[in-house]
């Protein structure tokens, strides 16, 4: 009689939705964490379950079960929440015989642009779906909180585990004294072109701003919402700022550092994150930042880095960003205190680490 193979005890299964080199928060995030997994020697098995999520149609659903069920008996599954929430059915099915860790970036129901409708099924189906996990890990404590005051999710089945960051070499910001039409102030923005990142904010805030000499930079995936970047396309258009604002869509990680180190402030008017990966990037480039208080930002961007203002709140976050832009003073003391900020942040590999003890606990 053959024997049963067993179970590596440093190997589990990654799946994820759609293409894992989509450049966003979330994936990021998860393409770090396997790398720096993989250099832990763990075995990672990644497995994507198709394209629509978090709506995606029953073919999408069906194909994604029956990749799930053949997984070897008793391997853990990591599970990115776009997918987990929306499949719990069969989420039940396969956490028969597999361990589910759940992995939560941002709650599905809290995304912005959704009807009433959708929000109400999202949080049904993810509350389900979480139901079935052993284990489920956050990005943010904020997440965590969440998870449980909405979702039911006891707290002794979450863990936190926020994102690394680089360690960027000469991190320390210039701060520059003087401004020209010739040579502007340089703001950048990082986040993909969606409704909940509070684009259409920040661009009626800068136009506010027409008497000073400055432009923007925006870099963001622009087709995961088409309707969002043509929102943004006639919002420039209308205040008529095409001048100004330079959008780089989705760009490669050299020509974002490029960006970063020659921008002279960092801003990203979000409604809500459930970390802010890009605030925190910012931060290790040492870039005094203007951003909102919505969700877990507060938590990563102190007061000694950046001013936080009301989320959609126009004249308020376009007074921040005039006072950045004139008092050189002000933007010296938030590079300072960025500096500071991001040396208290975890390593991609201190976050793999974490990472690693919690699966190893679910691991034959």
């Amino acid at each position: 009689m053959s024997e049963v193979p067993s179970v590596c005890s440093n190997a589990f299964v990654f799946a994820y939705p759609g293409d894992l080199q989509t450049l966003t928060g979330g994936y990021i995030y998860d393409r770090r964490i396997v790398s720096e997994l993989t250099a832990l020697g763990w075995e990672v098995e990644l497995l994507s379950l198709g394209s629509g999520f978090p709506f995606p149609d029953q073919e999408t659903i069906n194909k994604a079960e029956q990749l799930l069920s053949q997984v070897q008996d008793d391997k853990p599954i990591v599970i990115d929440g776009l997918a987990l929430g929306a499949m719990p059915e069969s989420i039940a099915q396969v956490a028969v015989n597999h361990p589910i860790i759940a992995l939560i970036h941002h709650p599905l129901a809290y995304e912005s642009g959704l009807t009433a409708n959708q929000q109400v099924k999202l949080q049904q189906s993810e509350t389900l779906a979480l139901s079935y996990a052993k284990h489920v890990i956050a990005n943010s404590p904020l997440t965590a909180q969440t998870l449980t005051e909405s979702f039911g999710v006891e707290s002794k089945r979450i863990s936190t585990v926020i994102p690394g960051t680089n360690r960027v070499f000469h991190p320390l910001h210039q701060v520059r004294t003087h401004f020209t039409n010739q040579d502007p102030f340089k703001w950048i923005s990082v986040g993909s072109i969606i409704p909940r990142k509070g684009f259409g904010v920040l661009i009626e805030s800068l136009a506010q701003l027409n008497d000073l000499p400055w432009n923007l930079s925006i870099v963001g995936d622009t087709t995961r919402d088409p309707c969002a970047y043509a929102d943004l396309l006639h919002s420039i258009a209308c205040f008529d700022l095409q001048d100004r604002i330079q959008i780089h869509g989705a760009i490669d990680y050299e020509l974002l550092d490029t960006l970063y180190r020659n921008a002279d402030g960092f801003v990203l008017a979000s409604l809500f994150e459930g970390y802010g990966m890009a605030y925190a990037e910012a931060l290790s480039y040492a870039l005094p930042i203007i951003g909102s208080s919505g969700g877990a930002i507060a938590q990563t961007i102190p007061d000694s880095a950046g001013i936080l203002t009301p989320p959609g709140d126009v004249p308020t976050l376009s007074a921040a960003l005039r006072l950045l832009m004139n008092d050189r003073g002000r933007r010296e003391q938030l590079s300072l205190g960025a500096q500071v900020a991001a040396k208290k942040l975890p390593t991609w590999p201190e976050s793999a680490k974490i990472f690693a003890d919690i699966i190893q606990v679910y691991s034959n």
